[in-house]
């Protein structure tokens, strides 16, 4: 799986950090947006692990 890296995790380019506070909310949007993205992500694998989990108790305790 390719990810890529959040955008905060890099030191801010000087041009945005010296640019108008347009650019830098900008920046801070789309920063937003992918770690937004990352955690989405993450439920949703835990919800496809809950699923399994709850499938296998299911069968293990004999379910229908």
């Amino acid at each position: 799986m390719v990810t890529k890296p959040v955008a905060t995790v890099h030191q801010l380019p000087s041009s945005i950090l010296h640019n108008s506070g347009a650019v830098r909310s900008q920046y801070t949007r789309e920063a937003s947006r992918l770690m937004i993205q990352a955690i989405a992500r993450k439920f949703r694998s835990w919800n496809k692990r809950a699923v399994a989990v709850a499938n296998d108790i299911g069968q293990v305790q004999g379910g229908h």
